[in-house]
C-alpha cells in the first residue's frame, strides 16, 4: 500500500443541497486574510451558482499529487507535510495562472493586487466560513469520496425539493414557503450580526496593537 503523502488531508466540502448561496463564506474569509475588506473577490473560497436551486462552494482540497503543484514551471508551489496546504513563494510566482487552470476544484485563484496566487489554508485548522456557514452547509472532511456522496446525495435531494416546492406552489401553500424563508432569513441574521463583530474586534485588536508599537 502506498504511504500517504501529508499525515492528515483535511478540506472543506460543501453540501449543494444546504447552500443557499448567500455567499457569507465568501465575506468572511476576505475579512479573515485580508483584515477589513469584505470584498468576495479577496476570498479563498467560491460560491458557484450553478442554478437557482443549485450552488456549491469551492476551495482548495490539498490534493496529495496537486495538479497546481505540478503545472508551476517555477517551482513558486510546494505543500507542507501537514496537511498538504498549498505554500506560496511569492518571489517566484509570476502570475501566469498556469496552476489556476489545473485545478480541477476551482480552489485556487490570483491574488486582485499582489498578482500571486492565493489559497485556502484551513485558518488554521478551524476554518471561519464553516463557522459562520448559516445552514451549515460547510463542513471539514478527509476523503474525495465522502465528498463526491454528498455531491450525489444533493443532486438526488434537488429532485424531490423541486417536486416538494412545486407541489406547495399549485396548492398556493405560500404560507408554508414564506415560513421557510423567514427561518433562513433570520439564521443568516443571526451570522451577520456575528460577522459583524468579528470585523470590530479585529479592527479593535489592530488599533491596540498599534498602540502597542506606538509606546
Amino acid at each position: 500500500m502506498q504511504q500517504a503523502k501529508f499525515d492528515v488531508r483535511r478540506f472543506v466540502s460543501s453540501d449543494p443541497s444546504k447552500c443557499t448561496g448567500c455567499g457569507l463564506c465568501e465575506y468572511v474569509c476576505a475579512l479573515e486574510k485580508e483584515r477589513f475588506l469584505l470584498n468576495p473577490l479577496r476570498s479563498r473560497i467560491r460560491v458557484v451558482r450553478l442554478t437557482s436551486f443549485l450552488n456549491i462552494a469551492m476551495t482548495c482540497r490539498f490534493c496529495e499529487d496537486a495538479p497546481c503543484v505540478k503545472t508551476c514551471s517555477r517551482k513558486a508551489l510546494k505543500q507542507s507535510e501537514k496537511g498538504g496546504v498549498l505554500i506560496v513563494d511569492e518571489d517566484k510566482c509570476d502570475s501566469c495562472g498556469w496552476c489556476v487552470q489545473a485545478c480541477p476544484y476551482g480552489g485556487i485563484v490570483l491574488h486582485p493586487e499582489k498578482k500571486t496566487v492565493v489559497a485556502c489554508d484551513l485558518c488554521g485548522g478551524e476554518p471561519k466560513c464553516v463557522e459562520f456557514c448559516p445552514e451549515e452547509a460547510l463542513e471539514l472532511v478527509t476523503d474525495d469520496a465522502v465528498s463526491q456522496k454528498t455531491l450525489i446525495s444533493a443532486v438526488e435531494k434537488l429532485l424531490s425539493e423541486t417536486e416538494r416546492l412545486t407541489n406547495l406552489i399549485m396548492k398556493r401553500a405560500l404560507t408554508d414557503i414564506f415560513a421557510e424563508a423567514e427561518e433562513r432569513a433570520k439564521r443568516l441574521g443571526q451570522k451577520l450580526e456575528a460577522l459583524n463583530e468579528r470585523e470590530m474586534k479585529l479592527q479593535l485588536d489592530l488599533r491596540n496593537k498599534g498602540k502597542r508599537i506606538n509606546e
